[in-house]
């Protein structure tokens, strides 16, 4: 059975959702996360495309991102699906939501099994430190990967100013 992720992308204006995105297989962090932080890597959110920002990775908001998004990972049938705003209960196992903040793209992820916790929320920046630091999942139990987090964020390892209360 495939790791199932959700991808939320939310509006840059109210930060409502715009849609869902679900991931059939390869939805941990570093399968399906890694993928989307090389996708929106150096992405700036702008308002309106001129020639002053085309030579820049850009989207045209965060609608033209969510369409972005779907281009890039839907590739052929199945694997990859687009849901309306607010779907949940896909028997999904983390959900990254995609946002944006004093005008930086930012992403948060949590783990939707054992009650749900939140393992990163952060811009970019932070999330490449975050996903590229060995220790998201290897094959430990929700409850240690909190206390990886809680000490990682004691000795300010990832930077993470905004995950530093984790919901459990």
């Amino acid at each position: 059975m495939g790791t199932r992720s959700l991808t939320v992308i939310n509006s840059e204006w109210d930060d409502s959702e715009i849609c869902v995105l679900y991931r059939q297989f390869d939805g941990y962090p570093e399968g399906h996360g890694t993928d989307l932080l090389h996708f929106l890597k150096d992405m700036n959110i702008v308002n309106g495309m001129g020639s002053e920002n085309m030579k820049l990775k850009i989207s045209n908001g965060m609608d033209c991102l969510a369409a972005q998004i779907v281009a890039h990972f839907k590739t052929g049938p199945g694997y990859f699906y687009i849901h309306s705003a607010g779907s949940r209960d896909m028997c999904e196992e983390f959900i990254y939501t995609i946002y944006v903040k004093d005008k930086n793209l930012c992403i948060k992820v949590e783990d939707t099994y054992d009650d749900g916790h939140l393992l990163f929320n952060g811009d970019l920046n932070q999330y490449e430190k975050w996903i590229n630091t060995p220790k998201i999942t290897e094959d430990k139990d929700t409850d240690a990967l909190l206390e990886d987090e809680k000490l990682a964020q004691e000795n300010n390892n990832f930077g993470m100013a905004e995950a530093a209360e984790i919901e459990v």
